[in-house]
């Protein structure tokens, strides 16, 4: 694995970054990038939750803190600013499942629209100059009728649950902040990242779990039950993911949108196969209707070439070491 080396110029003077959504996967790998490459660094991390299901105490590079806060609460987000003063913000606080967003759909918005808004006025009114990345989603495009197979960012957005229309929100209101007070806000289109540590509501560490615990039962069919697996989505390592977030802090463009992907799609059922070869079992799907979404985006692949131009930034990660680290974490836990 190469490992990117900070630029000088970005290494005599410690950052400060503030985290929301500090609980979620993304953090940790987030920080495990700045403490792999000494990057001198010191985060504080917030969440509604209490716990942080990772250790953030034995960094080297990295000082690490975390304070439990609603970003719904004005009082207590302004006390954060004050406090921390932060040189950059990496929003990723959100109710991220488009499953969930079905079942929920007034929390998903309401929640995910209203603590971007809360979070970036309290900033403007704070007069803290600081970078803000705005976390968005590949879901924004919604289904693809014009055949164009590597969106870009200029394609035209079409969003088809609720969480994607929430996302698309988010980026309106950063567009809105950036015009209209000059605000220094980037935002993304990330693609589905996936990686260790993340919490198996998500398909593909669900998949993984269903199918380790299939392998060690005696029975001679395997059968996996899942939704529908036809559906083509553009996987990305959570690695190059965090690597993406940093470089764009660095050298991103002032309210410019990126797409972060591997510009390469892989059918669920294809993740299925790779993860059977992986564990050496074969499985037999059985679809529960109860799993298939009311409307779901039938293939979105990503063109990257946007931030590599900007950044340099590349993907240094297969799918298949992907899914291998993934299997070999819910091995060992």
């Amino acid at each position: 694995m190469l490992i990117f080396v900070a630029e000088t110029k970005y290494m005599s003077i410690k950052d400060k970054f503030l985290i929301t959504g500090f609980s979620g996967f993304v953090s940790k790998h987030f920080i495990d990038f700045l403490e792999n490459n000494k990057i001198s660094a010191e985060v504080l991390g917030v969440d509604v939750n209490d716990e942080i299901p990772f250790d953030y105490s034995n960094y080297k590079s990295v000082t690490c803190n975390f304070k439990k806060i609603d970003l719904l609460n004005k009082v207590s987000v302004e006390n954060v600013i004050q406090k921390f003063q932060p040189n950059y913000v990496l929003h990723l606080a959100s109710y991220s499942s488009v499953a969930m967003s079905w079942k929920m759909p007034v929390e998903s918005f309401t929640n995910n629209t209203n603590i971007f808004l809360n979070l970036i006025e309290t900033i403007r009114l704070s007069g803290i100059n600081c970078r803000i990345l705005s976390i968005g989603s590949s879901e924004e495009y919604g289904n693809v009728l014009d055949g164009n197979v590597h969106l870009t960012e200029e394609h035209v957005l079409n969003p088809i649950s609720p969480y994607a229309v929430a996302r698309v929100s988010q980026e309106m209101l950063s567009k809105v902040y950036t015009d209209s007070y000059g605000m220094d806000i980037i935002m993304t289109r990330s693609f589905n990242h996936i990686g260790t540590h993340q919490k198996d509501i998500f398909v593909i560490p669900s998949f993984v779990k269903k199918m380790i615990a299939l392998k060690s039962t005696a029975d001679k069919v395997k059968e996996l039950t899942t939704g529908d697996t036809s559906i083509i989505r553009d996987f990305v390592d959570v690695r190059a993911v965090v690597e993406a977030y940093y470089l764009l802090f660095k050298k991103g463009k002032k309210g410019e949108i990126y797409n972060i992907c591997n510009e390469k799609g892989t059918s669920l059922n294809e993740v299925i196969q790779i993860i059977s070869s992986i564990l050496n079992i074969k499985v037999v799907q059985k679809i529960d209707p109860k799993l298939v979404r009311p409307n779901d985006n039938k293939i979105i692949i990503g063109s990257n070439q946007k931030i590599k131009k900007d950044t340099g930034w590349a993907n240094k990660y297969s799918l298949e070491d992907s899914l291998k680290d993934i299997v070999a974490y819910y091995q060992e836990n």
